[in-house]
């Protein structure tokens, strides 16, 4: 007597091949919408926060763009030369004979839509990278207090 051996996947019910419920689908879409209404809130609460973050990793790049071209020119451009230096090969004094930019795809802007403040000799180091805030002035506190590469 022979036996026909029946493969066991072969008994599963064709549910399984034809996707996903809708009722799958529901579930799904609620604990999305839940984890949204708990996330979100907390998220949009702290917009300056977000901002001030965003400035400090923008200038960490921006700095890392300035060490790089350092490397390759053994200076810092001026600070009337500026972070445009970073892009295009600037003019002026100190020169940059061995210029391998650009260093930075474009020159961004802080997250109040300004341009970056670039000071060298900075105030607090070699160099200062840093966004006067969401006022735009000088000083300030909270989220109008300035972000720099000296924090």
């Amino acid at each position: 007597m022979r036996r026909s051996f029946r493969s066991p996947i072969s008994n599963l019910p064709s549910r399984l091949s034809s996707g996903f419920t809708l009722i799958e689908i529901l579930v799904v879409v609620v604990i999305l919408g839940i984890l949204a209404a708990i996330v979100v809130p907390r998220v949009m609460e702290r917009p300056g926060e977000a901002r001030a973050v965003r400035a400090k990793q923008d200038i960490a790049g921006i700095v890392t763009a300035l060490n790089l071209y350092k490397l390759d020119n053994f200076s810092y451009p001026s600070s009337e030369q500026g972070l445009d230096a970073l892009v295009a090969k600037p003019s002026g004094q100190p020169d940059a004979p061995a210029w391998k930019g650009p260093y930075l795809d474009r020159v961004p802007k802080d997250p109040w839509g300004r341009p970056y403040q670039y000071q060298r000799p900075g105030q607090h180091g070699e160099i200062d990278v840093y966004s006067f805030g969401a006022d735009g002035k000088p000083g300030g506190e909270g989220e109008a207090a300035d972000v720099g590469n000296w924090e």
